[in-house]
């Protein structure tokens, strides 16, 4: 098989299964945000039952640094296919399992507990599964392009957006109300299985990272250890570039489509097409800026997405409360350039960041991290902030916070990393 032929593979195996993972993943932040709080707290009052359905999300981003330990050792110690197999079958099994899970009224206070198992496996299984995913399709890519390369790994975060949100529209309008409360709402989960059985086909026929068989000689014993030790400033420049863009993207997956239907008056049907529009919008776009950042540098199209981002705070929640559908879908698509600016160099940047005998640890431990404090807890927090101050104005000055705390982060990033320079790669092999 021919080089270029290997790395399209990859490409298509990094997307393929980064879609799979996020539908999974997306599909409980949809709904924790539209049906989970009656179903598996209904004696809670209705903010302090959303707030037990996001602190439940939230759950499943703590896990995630331990899937990033341990899927990032074996990463880096075995390979990074045999982690993207494992990964794919424990997320899949998991989404399974929330859609057979009976509810409170049926089993009780155990149905909540089996829910937030479920959402520990699914953190654990996301936690190694990103890391995995950009290193294949980086390590696949020519040097002059692995910002265009690790896009395709990006793409599978809104292309599993869209997904899991078709498919909860496709089942919402097929049903009442009270259909999709009683039964409907599990569909989604239960269809997970056939997006896992082909997203393992397409992963099982990708060869192994050609970096990978390079260094395979000399693995650190411990590599998280050696991430620790030898590149800590590494793993906190990407753990808070991380941070603001994983903050503003749970926003909007997740607290917008909530806020949509319980203060802006928009319906359920509505707020999810806004969603899935504004996705489909973050898909667009992400290839164009991993592309973008090969020819001007990671940092400066980190540093053109966190400007945007910062002047939009105030702007996006002013157009929401027009209560206007098109008003809504606006802010949100020009809200998600901004996202999408500072996402898709993502994979790029972390992998150049860190040394190829620890990379997947490095950039693993990073991105869980980064999730741990960026968007595990945005819904909790945005909630919180509006019930408190009765504000978005609140809201609207956390977005600001968070990116400042990355654009602390993005000012330390190389200059040189994604540029076509005379500057050699102190990560490449």
């Amino acid at each position: 098989m021919s080089n270029a032929e290997q790395a399209r593979r990859a490409r298509l195996a990094s997307m393929v299964g980064t879609t799979i993972e996020w539908y999974d993943y997306f599909l409980y932040g949809t709904a924790s945000a539209l049906i989970f709080a009656p179903q598996f707290f209904p004696d809670l009052s209705p903010t302090a039952g959303k707030l037990a359905a996001f602190a439940t999300l939230a759950i499943g981003f703590v896990a995630r640094p331990l899937g990033g330990v341990l899927m990032g050792h074996f990463g880096d110690r075995i390979g990074r296919k045999s982690m993207l197999v494992f990964s794919l079958l424990v997320m899949g099994c998991s989404t399974m399992a929330i859609g057979l899970l009976p509810n409170y009224h049926a089993w009780g206070a155990w149905a909540p507990l089996a829910l937030v198992l479920c959402r520990v496996l699914q953190g654990i299984s996301a936690g190694g599964e990103w890391g995995g995913a950009a290193l294949m399709a980086v390590e696949h890519a020519p040097r002059n392009r692995r910002g265009l390369f690790g896009s395709y790994a990006q793409i599978g975060t809104p292309l599993g957006m869209v997904l899991s949100t078709l498919v909860f529209l496709a089942v919402r309008g097929a049903t009442s109300a009270e259909q999709f409360a009683a039964w409907g709402w599990r569909v989604p989960f239960l269809l997970s299985i056939v997006l896992v059985l082909l997203g393992l086909y397409i992963r099982l026929r990708v060869v192994e990272s050609p970096v990978f068989a390079e260094v395979r000689e000399r693995r650190a014993r411990l590599p998280v250890a050696k991430v620790l030790r030898h590149q800590p400033k590494a793993l906190l420049v990407a753990t808070g570039t991380f941070v603001g863009n994983n903050t503003l993207g749970y926003i909007f997956m997740v607290y917008l489509v909530s806020y949509s239907v319980d203060e802006a008056g928009l319906g359920q049907q509505t707020a999810l097409v806004n969603l899935l529009l504004g996705s489909v919008a973050w898909l667009a776009l992400t290839p164009l800026f991993g592309g973008l950042s090969d020819r001007i540098g990671r940092r400066n199209v980190y540093l053109l997405g966190s400007a945007l981002n910062l002047l939009w705070a105030f702007p996006l929640f002013w157009l929401i409360d027009t209560r206007a559908a098109l008003m809504v879908l606006l802010a949100q698509v020009v809200y998600l350039v901004g996202v999408a600016a500072t996402y898709a160099p993502q994979a790029a940047l972390f992998t150049e960041l860190f040394r190829p005998e620890w990379r997947y640890s490095g950039a693993s431990l990073s991105y869980s991290l980064g999730a741990v404090l960026g968007g595990g807890f945005a819904p909790i927090i945005c909630t919180a902030l509006f019930g408190h101050f009765g504000t978005t104005a609140a809201i609207s000055g956390y977005v600001v916070v968070v990116n400042l705390i990355s654009l602390a982060a993005i000012a330390a990033i190389p200059r040189h990393l994604g540029k076509p320079a005379r500057h050699r790669d102190p990560a490449a092999v």
